[in-house]
């Protein structure tokens, strides 16, 4: 088994549970852990057997673009489309930063993880 890791995803994108942030937008900031069998991609050295971590990408920008009130959410929607997509996953940790959330207050980012 192994670990394929995508660290620093940022995109702009329109989630929040306040109307202004469904508007203006904010940074967000998505890292994601999968575990994998790497077996077969470790001998081979071919990509068609290992997880294709640009599909993953694209998946999360995907889900990145629809907007939704809650950072759980996204979250959900992009462990499901991750364990849907892929069937030699197993343990998926997916980790969402809100950078500079407006809460009144200097706060450099407010973060939700989940994991499947």
């Amino acid at each position: 088994m192994g670990m394929i890791e995508l660290e620093g995803m940022e995109f702009y994108a329109y989630h929040g549970y306040f109307k202004s942030e469904r508007i203006v937008g904010n940074s967000f900031e998505v890292n994601i852990s999968i575990v994998t069998d790497c077996e077969a991609a470790a001998q081979s050295d071919q990509l068609s057997d290992a997880l294709n971590y640009e599909l993953v990408y694209r998946l999360v920008q995907e889900e990145m673009n629809q907007r939704s009130h809650l950072l759980e959410h996204v979250a959900g929607r992009i462990l499901g489309r991750i364990h849907k997509e892929f069937t030699n996953v197993g343990k998926v940790v997916v980790k969402i930063s809100k950078k500079r959330p407006p809460m009144g207050g200097h706060i450099r980012a407010v973060s939700v993880s989940m994991e499947g």
